[in-house]
C-alpha cells in the first residue's frame, strides 16, 4: 500500500513535517470572509500495526508529548472526521484502513490547526465484529431491530449499499476456505436471479387466475352456462356445434331472462336483465369494498404512486404485505366485473410487487436489506406490467422511466429475465384463450400514408388536452374526498358510484360490455363477418380475399358515432369519479378506451373524407384506388396512446407497450408521434402526470428526479434549525443516559448529530434515533450496572475508569461518515445529492463546525415553498 486518500480534513493549515508526506489542507476565502475546506491528500509507507496510533502533526517532540498527556478534564478531544474502508490483500489476508481525521479544538484565528491520523486495522469478518464502513459496524446486528426502519421513513441507501458491499467482499473471501463456504458463495451470486424467477412465475400464476375470475364474474352478470357455471359466456359457447352465434350468445348460454322461461327479446326480458346487471354489479362492488376495509386497507386504488414512493426509499410497512396481495387480487376481479370504469392493468404492478417483497424475504440477502429488496421490486413491477397486457418489453422500460428510482443495469436484466418468465407463464396457462399473448391482436395490412401524421399529432393534441382536463377533475374530487365527511363512507362511496354507473351504462351497448371488448372492438377491422353498426358500409363483398373497398358509411355507422360520443362522455365523467374509490382499481384500461373512441370517431371522419375526396392533394393518389385506403382502427389505437399519454406522461415504454399490445410494429411512428405531442401538451397545461399528483396529494416525500431546481437558494436557507435556534446535538463523551433519554423525549428528531462537546461543535457523527433507543434497551437489559448515571461515549480507544456506573460504548452504532455540505453550498447541489445519493439527512458545517440539518423533508417543503404551494402537504418523515 503506497497512498491513501484522506477525507475529512476541515480548515486545517499545516505546515511540512520530516519523514512525512502529506498535502495541507489550505484555505479558500468565501464571501463571508471565512474559510471552507478542501480535501487532504496523505501518503504514507507502512500500514501500521493493530490499535496504534501514529500522529504526524507537525509539531515538536515536546509539545507533542504534553498534548498526549493531557486528561479529557484538560481539554476535549479532537474531532473525529469521516472514516472509510478500503481493502489491502497481503499474506496474512485482508486489511481495512479506517482514518479517522482529528483536528483540535481553535484557540484563535491565527493560530494554526493540527491533523492527527489515526489508524485502526481489524481482520474479523462481518460475523466476528470489526469491518466498518462509513462508520458502521455489521456487529452492531447483534442488538436486534437496528439497522431496520421505522413505518413512514426514508431508508439510507448509502449504508444499506455499503453494508451489502462488504458482505459481499467477507463471502468472496471466506469462499476459499471450504467447500461449504464455496457452495454459499455460489448461492449469494445466483440468490437475485433465482428470486426473480420465482417472482416471474408466481406473478404469471396469479394474472391468469386474475384474468380467468374477471372474465367468469363479468359475464355473470348476463347469463350463466347450466352445464358448467364456472365457464365464461365464451367457453361455454365453445361445446356448441352452432357455426355462427350473436356476440357469444349461443344455445348453450342462458341470459338470465331465460333461466325465468323468458324470451330473449321484450319489455319483460329487457327488466329482467337489467335488474340482474344491476344486482351483480351492487354484489360485487361490496363484498369488494367490505374485504378492503375489513382485511387490508392498502389494497384499494391503483398501487403505483405508492410504489414508486417505496421503490425512491420510503417505508410504508403492510402495502406489499401478504393480506394486501391476497384482498388486492380478490378485490380487482370484484371491481373490474362490477362494471366500474376502471381496469385491472395498474394494480396489477402492486400485486407483483408484493409478490416480490414476499418472495424477498426468502433470500435475506434482499430480505434484511432494504436498498437491495428494491432491486427486486423493480423487477416485480416489470412483470406486472408484462402480465398485465402480455408486453415483457413494454413492462421492463415501464419499470424503468415510470417506477424505478434506482435502476442499475443489472437490475435492468433480472427486469428483463422477470418479465420473460412471466409472460411465458401467462401465455401458458392463455387466459384470453386466443393463442395470443396480446389482448387486442390486430391484422392491418394497409400502410398508413405519410399526411396521416397530421392528424396523429392532432390525436396526441387532444389526448394532452383531455388527459389534463381528467387529471385536474379527478384531483380536485380526490381532495374534496379526503377532507370532507364523504371519506369516512368508504362503503357508501362505492356502491353509490357502482349504482349510478350500472343505472347509466346498461342502455347503451358501447358503455354496458366490458371496456375490454370495446376496446378490441374499436380496434378491429370492418370485414364481412361484421355485425356492428360501427361496420355498416354500402359495400358488396363478391370475393372474401379481395382487399376492402372504400364505401360510404351506412345510417349504423352514424348511430354508433353517437353512441361513442355519449359513451366518451359518461365513461369521462364516470372514471373521474371512479378513480381513487376504495377498491382496487386501475387506469390504463379506461384511458385506452377512451381514446379509442376518440380515435375511432376520428377515423372514421377521415375515412369518409378519403371517399368522398379521393383526388384531393392530401390524399397523394394514394385513395383513388378504389381500396379503403384509411384504417379506421389504427386511429382508435393512436387515439388509446395519445390519451393514456396524456395521463401518465410517459413515452418510451408507452409506445412499446402499445405495439406490444396489439401486435401492430408497423405503426410504431405514429404511435410515438401521438405519444409525443401528448406529453408535450400536458406539460404545458400542467406538471404532473396523474401518479405524480397523487403522490403529491397524499403528501408521500418523493423527490422526482425529472424535476428541476430553478431557485438560487443556499444550504443555510433551509437547514434545521435556523441560525438563531439551538441545534439538539449530543456530545461523544460527557452525556449520561438520562441526559440521552431526555433528549430524545423533549424531541422528535429521527437522528441526532455527535459532537465533541457543547462548546465545541465539531462534528463527530451521526446517530440514528431509532437505533440509539435500541442500543440503550439493550444495554440495560444485557449488562449489568447500567443506570441512569453511565456516561454516553461515542469514542474509541479505554476510558479512563472512574467511581461510579459503566460507561455505555455507543459507538458501534455511530455514522462516522455522514454526508455533510457548507452553509453556502448551493440547494440545487443538495437537491441532486438527496435525489442521486438517495440521501435521508445531510448535515451541514461551516469551518468544520457543526449548524444544522437538512432532512429529505426539510428539502420537500422547501421546494414546495419556492413554488407557492403549501409545504405542510409533505406528512411524513
Amino acid at each position: 500500500m503506497e497512498k491513501f486518500p484522506l477525507r475529512g480534513g476541515r480548515s486545517a493549515t499545516s505546515s511540512a513535517a520530516s519523514g512525512h508526506n502529506y498535502q495541507a489542507v489550505t484555505k479558500k476565502s468565501n464571501g463571508h470572509g471565512q474559510s471552507s475546506a478542501l480535501t487532504t491528500t496523505t501518503s504514507l509507507s507502512n500500514l501500521p500495526q493493530e490499535d496504534e496510533m501514529i500522529d504526524i502533526t507537525p509539531t515538536d517532540e515536546n509539545s507533542r508529548n504534553s498534548t498526549t498527556m493531557m486528561s479529557t478534564n484538560d481539554r476535549h478531544p479532537s474531532p473525529t472526521h469521516s472514516p472509510f474502508g478500503r481493502d489491502f490483500n497481503d499474506h496474512d489476508g485482508e486489511w481495512i484502513a479506517l482514518l479517522n481525521v482529528e483536528q483540535n479544538k481553535d484557540v484563535d484565528k491565527d493560530e494554526k490547526d493540527e491533523v492527527t491520523v489515526r489508524f485502526s486495522t481489524s481482520f474479523d469478518g462481518p460475523d466476528e465484529g470489526g469491518i466498518s464502513f462509513a462508520g458502521m459496524t455489521d456487529n452492531s446486528d447483534d442488538i436486534p431491530g437496528i439497522g431496520q426502519y421505522d413505518d413512514f421513513h426514508t431508508i439510507d441507501w448509502q449504508r444499506d449499499i455499503a453494508r451489502d458491499r462488504m458482505r459481499h467482499r467477507y463471502i468472496i473471501k471466506k469462499r476459499q476456505n471450504s467447500l461449504l463456504d464455496l457452495i454459499k458463495g455460489a448461492h449469494d451470486a445466483w440468490s437475485g436471479w433465482l428470486c426473480v424467477l420465482l417472482v416471474g412465475v408466481t406473478a404469471g400464476c396469479v394474472a391468469g387466475v386474475v384474468d380467468i375470475g374477471a372474465s367468469w364474474m363479468a359475464d355473470l352478470k348476463f347469463g350463466i352456462c347450466p352445464q358448467a357455471f364456472w365457464l365464461n359466456r365464451e367457453q361455454c359457447c365453445w361445446s356448441s356445434n352452432e357455426t355462427t352465434f350473436d356476440s357469444g350468445n349461443c344455445s348453450q348460454w342462458l341470459m338470465w331472462p331465460e333461466v325465468f322461461s323468458q324470451s330473449r327479446e321484450g319489455v319483460g326480458s329487457y327488466i329482467i336483465s337489467y335488474f340482474f346487471y344491476i344486482f351483480w354489479a351492487m354484489s360485487f362492488a361490496a363484498l369488494a369494498a367490505s374485504l378492503v376495509r375489513q382485511f387490508a386497507p392498502y389494497a384499494c386504488g391503483s398501487g403505483i404512486p405508492e410504489i414508486k414512493t417505496i421503490l425512491s426509499g420510503f417505508i410504508i410497512r403492510g402495502y406489499l404485505g401478504k393480506w394486501t396481495l391476497i384482498i388486492k387480487s380478490v378485490g380487482i376481479m370484484l371491481s373490474v366485473s362490477a362494471g366500474l370504469c376502471l381496469g385491472k392493468e395498474g394494480p396489477m404492478v402492486h400485486i407483483a410487487s408484493c409478490i416480490g417483497n414476499i418472495l424477498s424475504y426468502l433470500f435475506p440477502k434482499y430480505g434484511k436489506n432494504e436498498a437491495k429488496k428494491r432491486e427486486i421490486l423493480s423487477a416485480a413491477a416489470a412483470a406486472g406490467v408484462s402480465v398485465a397486457f402480455g408486453a415483457p418489453i413494454g413492462g421492463v422500460l415501464f419499470s424503468l422511466e415510470e417506477v424505478s428510482y434506482y435502476f442499475p443495469l443489472k437490475t435492468l436484466w433480472r427486469s428483463f429475465f422477470c418479465a420473460l418468465i412471466a409472460a411465458f407463464i401467462l401465455r401458458s396457462i392463455n387466459p384470453f384463450g386466443n393463442n395470443h399473448t396480446v389482448m387486442f391482436f390486430v391484422e392491418y395490412k394497409q400502410p398508413w400514408i405519410f399526411f396521416e401524421l397530421i392528424p396523429f399529432v392532432g390525436l396526441g393534441i387532444l389526448g394532452g388536452i383531455f388527459g389534463t382536463i381528467f387529471i385536474k377533475a379527478n384531483l380536485k374530487w380526490c381532495r374534496y374526498r379526503k377532507f370532507s365527511r364523504l371519506g369516512q363512507y368508504p362503503v357508501a362511496e362505492v356502491l353509490a358510484v357502482t349504482l349510478i354507473t350500472a343505472v347509466i351504462a346498461y342502455p347503451n351497448p358501447y358503455t354496458r360490455m366490458n371496456m375490454s371488448e370495446l376496446i378490441f372492438l374499436l380496434f378491429k377491422q370492418c370485414g364481412i363477418s361484421n355485425s356492428d353498426p360501427l361496420c355498416d358500409y354500402n359495400r358488396n363483398f363478391t370475393d372474401v380475399n379481395s382487399a376492402i373497398e372504400i364505401a360510404a358509411a351506412g345510417p349504423g355507422v352514424y348511430h354508433a358515432i353517437w353512441l361513442l360520443i355519449l359513451t366518451f362522455i359518461l365513461k369521462l365523467f364516470l372514471t373521474i369519479f371512479t378513480f381513487g374509490i376504495k377498491v382496487p382499481c386501475g387506469l390504463f384500461i379506461p384511458s385506452l378506451c377512451l381514446g379509442a373512441i376518440m380515435g375511432r370517431i376520428v377515423g372514421i371522419g377521415m375515412e369518409q373524407l378519403a371517399y368522398n375526396y379521393p383526388k384531393m392533394w392530401i390524399f397523394t393518389g394514394e385513395c383513388s384506388t378504389g381500396e379503403n385506403c384509411i384504417t379506421p382502427g389504427l386511429y382508435a389505437m393512436v387515439g388509446a396512446a395519445a390519451f393514456l399519454g396524456g395521463v401518465t406522461r410517459m413515452t418510451v415504454s408507452l409506445v412499446v407497450i402499445m405495439f406490444e399490445l396489439t401486435g401492430g410494429v408497423l405503426y410504431i411512428v405514429p404511435l410515438m408521434a401521438a405519444a409525443m405531442s401528448a406529453k408535450w401538451v400536458g406539460d404545458a397545461l400542467g406538471r404532473q402526470g396523474i401518479y405524480d399528483a397523487h403522490i403529491s396529494l397524499n403528501g408521500y416525500p418523493f423527490l422526482d428526479s425529472k424535476d428541476e431546481f430553478a431557485h438560487t437558494t443556499l444550504a443555510a436557507d433551509v437547514m434545521q434549525p435556523k441560525r438563531n435556534e439551538t441545534l439538539s446535538v449530543i456530545t461523544q463523551d460527557s452525556m449520561t443516559v438520562d441526559d440521552v433519554e431526555s433528549l430524545l423525549k423533549e424531541t422528535e428528531h429521527n437522528g441526532y448529530p455527535v459532537v465533541v462537546s457543547k462548546e465545541s461543535q465539531y462534528l463527530v457523527g451521526f446517530v440514528v434515533r431509532r437505533n440509539l433507543n435500541l442500543a440503550i434497551e439493550n444495554a440495560k437489559r444485557m449488562i449489568d450496572g447500567i443506570c441512569g448515571q453511565s456516561l454516553v461515549l461515542f469514542t474509541s480507544g479505554n476510558h479512563v475508569q472512574t467511581l461510579g456506573p459503566p460507561p455505555l460504548k455507543m459507538k458501534k452504532i455511530l455514522d462516522m461518515a455522514p454526508i455533510t455540505v457548507t452553509d453556502q453550498t448551493p440547494m440545487e447541489t443538495v437537491v441532486d445529492m438527496f435525489r442521486k445519493l438517495g440521501l435521508r439527512q445531510t448535515l451541514v458545517t461551516h469551518n468544520g463546525r457543526l449548524l444544522g440539518v437538512i432532512t429529505k423533508k426539510d428539502v420537500l417543503r422547501h421546494i414546495k415553498q419556492m413554488d407557492n404551494e403549501d409545504p405542510n402537504t409533505v406528512l411524513f418523515n
